[in-house]
């Protein structure tokens, strides 16, 4: 739950996708074991902080659909507004940002992939995590941040205040 005043990201890369299939778009690729053990394991994370968004803005592939599924599976109190927009995949930090500016949730979420999650993730806090994985952004990881803005048309790049950052392993 965030304070009165605030506005909470969670912003997620979408879990280790398979690449068994060649003639498989892009679009479509679906997570492979590694990326559904992650994924269930972030969503365990998540809710073991109290991380619950309560609006969930996720890009139109099939990994990023599947990662918040599974990140859904574990036991949740809120049940979030899902928008599953197509100028999410592989969108630029840019449009990230114009898109989260027009969010409306007190906690949103947002799934996406590299490189666009990365660098949105670089801009947005004050100080960016000391994580030896921040800036490579790998699969599943995942910033939490806040800022002191009423309203997310209010947000901008390097006011946030970095909460937490996570990267789930996938292993058994």
């Amino acid at each position: 739950m965030t304070p009165a005043g605030h506005r909470r990201l969670i912003l997620t890369r979408h879990t280790k996708s398979s690449w068994d299939d060649p003639t498989t778009a892009d679009h479509d690729r679906p997570l492979n074991g590694r990326g559904r053990r992650a994924a269930l394991e972030l969503g365990e994370w998540l809710g073991s902080r109290g991380y619950e968004p309560d609006e969930v803005l996720c890009s139109t592939a099939n990994r990023t659909r599947e990662t918040w599924a599974r990140i859904v599976a574990a036991p949740v109190e809120v049940t979030p507004a899902v928008s599953y927009l197509d100028a999410l995949y592989h969108a630029s930090p840019d449009v990230m940002l114009n898109i989260l500016q027009g969010a409306s949730g007190d906690c949103v979420m947002m799934l996406g992939h590299n490189p666009g999650i990365a660098e949105l993730a670089a801009m947005l806090p004050a100080r960016a995590p000391i994580d030896p994985d921040f800036k490579r952004y790998p699969t599943g990881a995942t910033l939490v941040v806040d800022f002191e803005i009423a309203s997310w048309s209010d947000l901008r790049p390097g006011a946030g205040s970095v909460l937490d950052f996570f990267v789930p392993s996938g292993r058994d």
